[in-house]
């Protein structure tokens, strides 16, 4: 039976429910969120509801790096509509302050 397709407004609306998921995962050893410290480098939503993140983390020997990806892929799959959740973790581009939002340097302390 093949899964029907979802419309382009659904997707969009699935990936802003992402997105507010993925604002209520926190690196461990730093007070604000990962999509706004710049980790989260694409979300993208499939015509069936699969939804893929890419992501990176603040470097490859993180302390979080093995108990991050798989909270990302929860906190995903935890969206309605999702039909499955796929997260990559990527190391290029590298992970630099630059990435962060304003938000997250304010925050930080860093503005």
């Amino acid at each position: 039976m093949e899964t029907p397709t979802i419309s382009t407004i659904e997707k969009d609306v699935i990936k802003a429910q992402v997105v507010d998921a993925l604002r209520t995962c926190f690196d461990p050893e730093i007070p604000v969120n990962i999509y706004e410290l710049g980790l989260i480098y694409d979300v993208s939503v499939s015509d069936q509801g699969a939804v893929t993140v890419t992501m990176t983390l603040t470097s490859p020997h993180c302390p979080a790096a093995q108990s991050l990806p798989p909270e990302v892929e929860e906190k995903v799959k935890s969206v309605s509509g999702v039909t499955a959740a796929t997260v990559n973790v990527v190391w290029d581009p590298p992970w630099t302050p630059n990435l962060m939002s304003e938000a997250a340097k304010l925050e930080l302390g860093m503005m």
